[in-house]
């Protein structure tokens, strides 16, 4: 019977676990000394070695023959535990046996000393998917464990376990994989297994498996059947992703705003049944790479691409702009994100192409540098000569809105609050984190085109002043509203806050000032 490659290749000693040092040294260590905890936590992404180290551990652990810290594998419990045939190590899948009743069951059998070794292990892989009440009695048992027991949790989202159970163990954090790690141990197995594996081939099939070692060999198995010849071509058909000069095409056609052809190789892609959240995955670790090469060029190892394209990155980056690479990336990742509830991906995937290619794009970038300076600036001014909450200049620039009405006319009762405001500032959060948070716990009102905002926090009217800044908040009022309006803000001083909606309005009538952008 055939055995999967992840499955016969997985690693028996912690000599064979690679891009972990700092865990695989520390447990040897710990087996060598005889000075093993009773219970462990093995956090991180999938297929980083959390369960295989975990097995290595109880054999290593229970072995007579144990070599540095390192299991024997010759061994009746080395053998027996290879096989799945030691009782005295019990795996436990937490995510389909989560309930109270698997954990009372597994503090019932603790109680029982091993047959065959000198510890029980227990491994309960995926730990997080465990139910409060199983957790509570599982809590109990690793309070005061028998002196023969010994636990190794694993999880791949340790924020779900509570801090009941991890203070209780030794945790371990295990890192993705190196890509040339894992680039070198798919070479050695190919070799081993008679495969014709080209440098690029393994280096892609690295980079597609994102650190992890079991997604690695899976990609393999898959291209082995595919084709005995396994190329960079090869893993690209075996996979569904695009091929690197298309991907290109694509990444060139948006940056010379050639929306026809980005769309053309698009139909070109889909014909051949490649995915479009794969593409736009894809795309986005690009646009990445883009941004590095602008950002720091010298420092090439942060970028994750084959060594043939660094010339062509090169290329694009040196004719873009950082601002337009750090649009299209949003634009790509808000596309990354609807696509896994779009009903139609193709269309969410060639909007966004449009979008990508448009000639103005709706995502303005700004130079937050800047903005941090003038911030900073203003702080300054504010500490050694503060001004009244009330008052603020109009930003330098911007046209006005005329209010729909004559402001000297207005009572309080005429407007109402809007309910819309949060939706406001979520929106103005996604370009303006510093805004939005200058506005928060505000409120605004409404009467015709009109609107008042009511904030608590004076340095608001400051931050208000920049014109990138009123833009950015002009913006995301007309994204939710669907048009402009005439703006006037007003600070509320803290002592003011248990007033009445009324007072505060009108107050904001009297001493508001009138800002809006067309």
């Amino acid at each position: 019977m055939y055995t999967a490659l992840y499955r016969k290749w997985r690693p028996l000693s912690f000599d064979d676990v690679i891009s972990q040092p700092h865990i695989t040294q520390t447990l040897k260590n710990q087996i060598k000394n005889n000075k093993t905890a009773h219970a462990y936590l093995f956090t991180g992404s999938r297929g980083t070695g959390k369960t295989t180290c975990a097995r290595i551990f109880a054999k290593a652990v229970n072995c007579p023959d144990e070599l540095e810290g390192n299991p024997c594998l010759k061994c009746g419990v080395c053998v027996d535990a290879d096989n799945f045939a030691l009782s005295d190590i019990i795996e436990i899948d937490a995510a389909s046996n989560n309930g109270v009743d698997d954990i009372r069951d597994l503090r019932d059998g603790a109680v029982y000393t091993p047959e065959r070794c000198r510890y029980k292990v227990y491994i309960i892989d995926e730990v997080h998917m465990l139910t409060p009440n199983a957790f509570n009695a599982l809590l109990k048992i690793m309070e005061e464990p028998p002196a023969y027991v010994k636990f190794i949790l694993a999880t791949t989202e340790v924020h779900k376990v509570p801090a009941t159970i991890t203070s209780r163990c030794q945790r371990f954090d295990f890192r993705r994989i190196l890509t040339q790690d894992i680039k070198e141990r798919l070479l050695y197995i190919a070799q081993q297994e008679s495969l014709e594996l080209s440098e690029d081939a393994a280096m892609l099939i690295a980079r597609l498996s994102d650190g992890g070692m079991r997604d690695a060999l899976s990609l393999l198995d898959q291209c082995a059947a595919y084709s005995e010849d396994i190329t960079s071509e090869t893993v690209s058909a075996a996979a569904g992703i695009a091929g690197r000069d298309s991907l290109f095409e694509i990444i060139e056609a948006a940056v010379s705003k050639n929306t026809g052809e980005a769309l053309s190789v698009t139909d070109r892609l889909y014909s051949m049944s490649k995915d479009m959240s794969k593409l736009c995955t894809e795309l986005i670790d690009q646009f990445r790479n883009l941004m590095l090469m602008k950002v720091c060029p010298e420092k090439t190892e942060l970028i994750a691409c084959m060594p043939d394209e660094l010339e062509r990155l090169r290329a694009i980056a040196s004719k873009t702009e950082l601002a337009d690479i750090l649009s299209k990336l949003t634009v790509l990742q808000e596309c990354s994100e609807k696509m896994g509830r779009a009903l139609n991906k193709r269309v969410e995937f060639e909007m966004c192409l449009i979008k990508l290619c448009s000639a103005k794009s709706q995502h303005k970038a700004i130079d937050n540098s800047e903005n941090y300076g003038k911030i900073n600036t203003e702080k300054r001014v504010q500490t050694e000569s503060p001004v009244k909450p009330e008052t603020a200049a109009e930003p330098e620039g911007q046209e006005t809105v005329k209010p729909a009405v004559d402001m000297k006319t207005l009572k309080a009762s005429d407007f109402k609050p809007l309910i819309e405001w949060a939706e406001i500032l979520e929106e103005l959060t996604k370009v303006s984190p510093s805004v939005s948070g200058a506005l928060s716990g505000s409120r605004a009102y409404v009467h015709k085109n009109i609107m008042l905002i009511d904030t608590k926090n004076q340095f608001f009217l400051r931050l208000f002043k920049i014109p990138e800044n009123f833009a950015c908040l002009n913006n995301a009022i007309k994204n939710v509203m669907g048009r402009p309006y005439a703006l006037k803000a007003r600070c509320t001083a803290a002592a003011a806050e248990e007033q009445k909606a009324d007072d505060l309005i009108k107050k904001a009538i009297d001493s508001g000032i009138e800002t809006a952008v067309e």
